[in-house]
């Protein structure tokens, strides 16, 4: 059996709602368990420290600022605890993918470029990590094969810049990351129909249906 963990910024239920809406149908995989984890609520910086639920707190939105390691970290062994239960269900590792929008898709990445190198991919859309990111530092001194990254992003973005996105891919790509990165003209800081589609079709190419073997 096979897991996806979807991270979207928000409570797992709006995530659902969110593909759901822009598919006009739920996104299922006869083969596939689709888990949407919700983040917790905390105060929020960019917020004024107003209570959001957030994967973690940032010091600005920007990548040229510090991560805020604490609670990226704190987060990371939520989630893990979430994976662990899953393998003890009887998922391997390798039949895993996570990924999310936004934070979410930051998170993912976090979270198998740091912790869970054996998982069966990551998908980030519209998501960046920060210039000096904890991620970079952990690949630096690495040996072994790393999960492909699969990464969309909005050219028309103007919450987290294009650049931030494209700059993101390059230099995972530069610490031995499989990438690939996928351009969508004209789009903001949102998730569009054919970006889901294309997602589909790396999520079946990542975790196929396992044909059972006959003598």
């Amino acid at each position: 059996s096979n897991l996806l963990l979807c991270d979207a910024g928000d409570t797992g239920q709006g995530a659902r709602t969110w593909i759901k809406q822009i598919l006009n149908q739920d996104m299922t995989f006869q083969h596939i368990k689709v888990i949407y984890p919700t983040a917790p609520a905390r105060p929020y910086t960019p917020m004024k420290g107003a209570l959001s639920t957030v994967w973690f707190d940032r010091y600005k939105i920007s990548n040229d600022c510090p991560e805020h390691t604490e609670t990226i970290d704190s987060m990371c062994h939520g989630l893990t605890d979430l994976i662990n239960d899953e393998i003890k269900s009887g998922i391997t590792k390798n039949r895993i993918l996570v990924g999310g929008f936004s934070m979410g898709g930051g998170m993912a990445m976090h979270l198998a470029y740091r912790f869970h190198r054996d998982v069966a991919g990551v998908f980030a859309l519209s998501s960046f990590l920060n210039k000096e990111s904890a991620v970079y530092q952990a690949l630096n001194s690495l040996e072994g094969d790393l999960p492909e990254l699969f990464q969309c992003h909005g050219t028309a973005d103007d919450l987290v810049l294009y650049s931030w996105g494209e700059e993101t891919n390059k230099m995972l790509k530069s610490l031995g990351v499989p990438t690939s990165f996928h351009t969508f003209p004209n789009l903001y800081h949102e998730l569009a129909r054919a970006e889901i589609e294309k997602l589909k079709t790396w999520i079946m190419k990542k975790l196929p249906i396992e044909v059972e073997k006959t003598n």
